[in-house]
Formats: C-alpha cells, sequence, structure tokens
C-alpha cells in the first residue's frame, strides 16, 4: 500500500476581543483545541489584526472597553470592505433588549451573555464558522463566475470585431477605395452618433451600447461590393445607365449576405443586424428618391442615415485614380446643400456642429501616397485581365 499523503487543515481563527486578561484567558482556554486563538485586549488592536493580510475567520467582541467600545468596533469593522464580511459575535453582560438590538442593527450576527456557558460558546462558534465558510465558497463561487463572464464576453467581442474585419477586408480587396475608408466612416459615424445622442429624437436608440454596435457595424456598409463583376465594380470612367443598376444591387446583395451569415447561426445578432440596415439602407435619400427602397425621412433607419453623410462626405474629400479630392469646405457645402433632400437634416446639423473632429479624423486616416499607388497597380492589373479575355 502506498504511503498516503498527509494533508493539513487549517483551523479556522478566531480573534477574542477583551479589555480584562482573565475573560481573554478563560476563552483562549476555552477554544484553542479546535481553533487558532489570537487575543487583543482593546479596540485598535482588534481592528489591525482585523485588517492584515491573515484576518480572522470570526470575532468575539467584549462591548465594555475603554477607549473604543465593542459597538465602535463592530461600527468600523463594517465600513471596511476588507473586513466587513468577518462575523462578530458580541460577549457581554449587557443584556437588556436594547443593547441586543444595536449590536444586530451594528451588523453583528451573534450575541452571548455573561457569565458564558462554554457548551454555549462553542456551538455558536462552530455554527457560525460553517455559515461564513459557506458564504466565503458563494462569494469566491460568484467571483469565478464573474470573472468567466469577462472573459467569455471578451471572447465574444473579438469573435464579433473579426468577423466584422474579415468580411471588411474582403469587400477592401474587390473595391476600388482604400482601407482607411473604411476606418474614417466608421468613426465618423461614431462621432456623429455621440453628438446627437441627447438629441430627443435620437437618444431612444443612441443607447452607449448602440453606438458601440454602430462603429462595429459601419466597416461593412459595402460588403455587397463582392458580388458586383469587376468589370463594373472596377470600371475607371462612369458607369452606363445599364450598369449603375447593376452597381445599384450591392445594397441588396449586402443584405442578403448578412441575412445568410444569421441564418447559419440560428439567432439575431446585434450587430449583424445593425449591419444589415447599414449595407441595406446607406444609399437611401432623406426624399425618399435613393435606392433600393426608395424610402424617405424616418422610415430610413438611423444607422444608415448616420452612415449615409459619413459615406458621402469620405467619397468627396478622398483622392481616387479617376477623380480628384474635393476641400473640407466644398464637401461640407455640398453636405449642407443636401440636408432634407439627401440627408436628414438633423445629423446634417450634427456634421456642421463637429466638422473639426471630422477633419481631425480626416487627417489621422489619410491615404499615403502608397495606398493610392497601389490603388494604381490594381486597377491597372484587373483592367489588363480583362483586356485578355
Amino acid at each position: 500500500m502506498s504511503d498516503a499523503l498527509d494533508i493539513v487543515i487549517e483551523k479556522p481563527t478566531v480573534l477574542v476581543v477583551d479589555d480584562t486578561p482573565d475573560n481573554l484567558s478563560l476563552m483562549s482556554g476555552l477554544l484553542k483545541d479546535l481553533y487558532r486563538v489570537k487575543v487583543a485586549n482593546h479596540g485598535e488592536k482588534a481592528l489591525r489584526i482585523a485588517a492584515s493580510d491573515t484576518p480572522p475567520d470570526l470575532i468575539l467582541l467584549d462591548i465594555m472597553m475603554p477607549d473604543l467600545d465593542g459597538y465602535q468596533v463592530c461600527e468600523r469593522l463594517k465600513a471596511e470592505p476588507a473586513t466587513r464580511d468577518i462575523p462578530v459575535i458580541f460577549l457581554t453582560a449587557k443584556t437588556e433588549v436594547e443593547d441586543e438590538q444595536l449590536g444586530f442593527e451594528l451588523g453583528a450576527v451573534d450575541y452571548i451573555t455573561k457569565p458564558i456557558s462554554p457548551p454555549i460558546v462553542l456551538a455558536r462558534v462552530a455554527t457560525h464558522l460553517q455559515l461564513k465558510a459557506s458564504a466565503d465558497f458563494l462569494r469566491d463561487k460568484a467571483a469565478f463566475l464573474e470573472t468567466e463572464v469577462a472573459k467569455r464576453t471578451r471572447e465574444v467581442q473579438a469573435i464579433q470585431d473579426v468577423t466584422i474585419l474579415a468580411m471588411a477586408s474582403l469587400a477592401e480587396t474587390r473595391d476600388n477605395e482604400t482601407g482607411n475608408h473604411i476606418r474614417r466612416t466608421q468613426h465618423y459615424v461614431r462621432a456623429l452618433a455621440r453628438q446627437l445622442q441627447p438629441h430627443p429624437r435620437f437618444r431612444d436608440y443612441l443607447s452607449n451600447a448602440a453606438i458601440d454596435i454602430l462603429y462595429k457595424s459601419a466597416p461593412l456598409h459595402d460588403i455587397g461590393k463582392v458580388g458586383i463583376s469587376d468589370r463594373i465594380l472596377l470600371k475607371p470612367g462612369r458607369l452606363t445607365p445599364e450598369e449603375f443598376e447593376i452597381m445599384k444591387t450591392h445594397t441588396t446583395l449586402g443584405r442578403d449576405a448578412i441575412e445568410e451569415a444569421e441564418k447559419r447561426l440560428g439567432m439575431t445578432v446585434d450587430f449583424l443586424a445593425c449591419a444589415k440596415e447599414i449595407a441595406y439602407g446607406h444609399q437611401e435619400k432623406w426624399d425618399g428618391s435613393g435606392y433600393p427602397q426608395g424610402l424617405a425621412g424616418d422610415a430610413i433607419p438611423i444607422p444608415a442615415r448616420l452612415m449615409a453623410v459619413a459615406d458621402v462626405y469620405d467619397a468627396l474629400i478622398s483622392r481616387r485614380v479617376y477623380k480628384p479630392a474635393m476641400t473640407h469646405e466644398q464637401a461640407r457645402q455640398i453636405i449642407v446643400e443636401g440636408s432634407g433632400k439627401h440627408f436628414d437634416p438633423d445629423i446634417v446639423e450634427a456634421f456642421v456642429l463637429i466638422e473639426p473632429e471630422f477633419q481631425d479624423i480626416a487627417a489621422r486616416y489619410k491615404d499615403s501616397e502608397a495606398d493610392l499607388a497601389r490603388e494604381v497597380q490594381r486597377l491597372e492589373a484587373d483592367v489588363a485581365e480583362q483586356v485578355k479575355f
């Protein structure tokens, strides 16, 4: 038979607080065979022991002491997060109902009168130590579960972020926009949403959580372009009316792609629902002249209305191989002139109020010459490939 491992189970620690040496000696003698016993002959010492790195599991506390009485000690123990969960049992000769009531109101778990009965003391100490062990277990379990939930939440958020970035990167490889367009537009959308958050028309929708979802979902606004042929998507010149009709289907293709993702998940996910509204509705216009549905006014989802301003502004100020960049002032004029026609007037007003923030975002995520050179090379390669056929 193999040698058994010795398992050392540490005894619970009981702190006895009393200003009378005989009482300390009596209680130590009663408890020492079952528990580790610490003693304190005044309140301040008791508080120091309780707040130490090795706090007691239970405190037997006399009430009648000089300087700090037991009530004051108990009150201070319960006021500190580090010591408030240590059970306190009052040991006292005070037997009035009012005394007991005060003790319980201050947070004590029990009240034993002097002269003590050893069996009663031992029974109550054992009971409250068991209760404390159970409470500690539940607290530790709750803390563990809280940590696990936070961990899983971070993992889910990371998966969402990776999913969005992967899908957005797929669209980016096919589009004639640069990757910074995606970054700029999602920052524009968040800036507009934050500005509009207290507005009566938007505050019920634009919670902090909703704004976070908007920010995450914005990169998917043109995901449907992956379904448009290179002949149309990468055409450097103006599209024919027939080609433009095909290009317009990117909104429906984007919605359908996201809906398919939802079906495969078997559930509705907030960030995908928001992405779907943006992808399907960001080409709608306030006056109803947009596409694909010809929605007007508040019938256009808020995320789509926000993206409409962000997307148009960025398209105007961005240099592309087929067009020069407009100045901020030129783009601003077009956005303002589109108020009530292309854009929700209140969103345009928000845009005007935070123009410097838009300019800062545009400068921070400006396309580099290398970005534009890569765009030229990609377009030239695509055109050359199409010529072969």
